[in-house]
C-alpha cells in the first residue's frame, strides 16, 4: 500500500497538490480504495477514499496511530554540503531511512557549496519517508554560517567530528548513550579549520572521532547516525 502525506483532522484526512495528483493521475486511484496517510508529524492513518475533487482527495479514516514509532531520543546532523548535490541527496535519503530528526546545512571555511535548493531537498526527504513508511518528516534548515550556528543555544549534547590530531577527540561509540539527544557537526572534505574547531570547543562542543578511517562527508554523517540509532536498539 502506498503512503501519502496529507492533513489529518479527527477521522478525516485530505491529500492535496502533488500527492493528490499522484494518487489520481499516476496511480489511477478510485473512490472506495484503501489508502495509508501520515501528516509527517507522527500521525499515521488508514482509511477509505470517500471523494476525489479536482485538487484534493478526501479519506474517511478507520484507523489512526498517534506518535507512530516515536523514538525517545533525537539526532540532529549539521553538515557542510558537498559540491556534488547528488551525494547530499544520497545522504538525506539514507538518513531518513535509518532515522534522523533534523538536518542543518553549514557554511564553513572549506565549504565547496554556497547555496542549497531547499525545495528539492524537502522532496527528497518526503520521498524517503514515504518509501520507508515513516510518520515523521525530518526538520530541514537552510544554510547557516558555522560561526553563527555554534554560538546558538542548542539543547542537545553537542559534538563536532573532525580529523585534526592537535585537538583531543573521544571515540563516538564510547561517548553516546541511549535515549539522549545529539547534535553532531560534520565538516566538508577539507575538514573544519582549526579556528572553527576551537570556536566549537569554546561553545561547549566535544570533539569526536568516527574511527581510524578517513571518511567522505556523507559517509561520516551516515556512520554517526547509524551508531546513534544502533545504541538505542
Amino acid at each position: 500500500m502506498h503512503l501519502f502525506i496529507g492533513n489529518i483532522e479527527g477521522n478525516y484526512a485530505e491529500i492535496i497538490g502533488d500527492e493528490s495528483h499522484h494518487f489520481t493521475k499516476v496511480l489511477r486511484g478510485k473512490v472506495g480504495q484503501e489508502i495509508q496517510i501520515t501528516d509527517g508529524k507522527g500521525k499515521m492513518g488508514k482509511g477509505i477514499v470517500s471523494q476525489i475533487n479536482s485538487k484534493s482527495v478526501e479519506i474517511d479514516l478507520n484507523e489512526i496511530i498517534e506518535n507512530h514509532e516515536k523514538r525517545p531520543y533525537k539526532i540532529h546532523i549539521a553538515i557542510a554540503p558537498t559540491k556534488s548535490m547528488e551525494r547530499m541527496e544520497f545522504f538525506m535519503e539514507k538518513a531518513s531511512e535509518i532515522g534522523i530528526d533534523e538536518i542543518t546545512f553549514l557554511k564553513t571555511f572549506h565549504s565547496e557549496r554556497k547555496n542549497i535548493n531547499l525545495d528539492r531537498c524537502r522532496k527528497i526527504l518526503v520521498s524517503a519517508v514515504k518509501q520507508s513508511l515513516k510518520a515523521y518528516i525530518p526538520q530541514l534548515n537552510d544554510l547557516v554560517k558555522f560561526n553563527d550556528f555554534v554560538k546558538e543555544n542548542h539543547p542537545e549534547n553537542k559534538l563536532i567530528a573532525h580529523c585534526d590530531e592537535d585537538f583531543t577527540r573521544v571515540n563516538f561509540k564510547e561517548l553516546i548513550h541511549p535515549q539522549k539527544d545529539y547534535l553532531i557537526l560534520i565538516g566538508p572534505e577539507g575538514d573544519f579549520s582549526k579556528e572553527e574547531i576551537e570556536l566549537a570547543l569554546q561553545n561547549g562542543f566535544t570533539g569526536i572521532s568516527l574511527g581510524n578511517q578517513r571518511l567522505r562527508t556523507e559517509t561520516a554523517a551516515l556512520n554517526a547516525i547509524f551508531a546513534a540509532n544502533w545504541i538505542n536498539n
